[in-house]
């Protein structure tokens, strides 16, 4: 597996701790995509990689669209936003799902994670790229965060609340 571990594809990182998956960290995302797709071409096996949503996703549209034009399959793995964030121009947020359209045999969105080995294994079996798009909603609920003001009491209580 191929690529740079940041954002919202942490907690997939953290899936794969005690997983026997070797992964490849690269210095840029469009570098993941040509990696999995060479070792795709090399191996004759899925080329598997990671992203987040948003800048990370579109770095990976050209890999994507060689692997396609070649017939290299190879699974790509995009974190998306929490859901409640979807639609609201949420940080680093955008649309990976209708962007690698063009570019992807399969566009799959995992709105549940106990349907994802499914998704994964239907995955490695493709012959070109396929595009997971998997939400990664954080594990507790998301509490509200107050802008503090200027009293030092309440930048103190704020941070604490932060952190």
């Amino acid at each position: 597996m191929f690529g740079y571990p940041v954002g919202q594809s942490l907690q997939l990182y953290d899936d794969l701790i005690d997983s026997n998956t070797r992964h490849v960290l690269v210095r840029h995302e469009q570098c993941a995509a040509h990696m999995a797709d060479g070792f795709a071409r090399a191996t004759g096996k899925t080329g598997v990689y990671t992203s987040i949503s948003g800048p990370g996703a579109t770095n990976l549209v050209t890999g994507v669209a060689t692997a396609y034009v070649d017939s290299s399959p190879m699974m790509v793995l995009t974190g998306q936003v929490p859901t409640t964030a979807l639609g609201n121009q949420e940080f680093q947020e955008a649309d990976s799902f209708s962007i690698m359209m063009p570019i992807t045999k399969h566009n799959l969105r995992i709105p549940d994670h106990s349907k994802i080995k499914d998704v994964l294994r239907a995955g490695y079996s493709s012959d070109v790229p396929y595009l997971i798009d998997i939400r990664l909603d954080p594990e507790e609920d998301v509490l509200p965060i107050v802008p503090p003001g200027d009293d030092p009491a309440t930048i103190i209580q704020g941070r604490c609340t932060w952190n």
